[in-house]
Formats: C-alpha cells, sequence, structure tokens
C-alpha cells in the first residue's frame, strides 16, 4: 500500500475522531439548553464527516486501482 493511501486511511479516521469529538459537545449543550452552540458544533462535525468521506473515497480507489475490482468486495 503506498504511503498517499496510509494517510487516507489515518486522514479519514482522524476526521471520523473529530466529528465524534463535535457531535459529544453538540449533545452538551444541547442538554444544557444552548441550542446554538449544540447547533454550531453539529455543523463542524458535518464538515468533518465530509473530509472523512472524501479520504474513505479516495483509499477505496486506490485500493480498487492497485488490486483490482476485488478489494471492493473483500
Amino acid at each position: 500500500m503506498s504511503k498517499k493511501t496510509a494517510e487516507h486511511h489515518r486522514s479519514a479516521a482522524e476526521h471520523h475522531e473529530h466529528a465524534a469529538r463535535h457531535h459529544r459537545e453538540a449533545a452538551k449543550h444541547h442538554e444544557s439548553g444552548s441550542h446554538e452552540k449544540a447547533a454550531h458544533h453539529a455543523v463542524l462535525a458535518q464538515g468533518h464527516h465530509e473530509h472523512a468521506a472524501h479520504h474513505t473515497a479516495e483509499a477505496a480507489k486506490a485500493h480498487v486501482e492497485h488490486h483490482g475490482s476485488s478489494a471492493a468486495t473483500a
């Protein structure tokens, strides 16, 4: 696996972790009635999800290009 593919995997994981933290913050603010802050963290979480999805797709694409379409079904 190339360094670039490994970096896509790492980046996807990091963005998922950031999204999870923002979701926890959003829940905390929502429970305390700070709905504006909750919404802010929810939007940040969504951005991290989108970045994670991009890196996930790039890593999967690299696997298919390197190993063929059988990598997608493994």
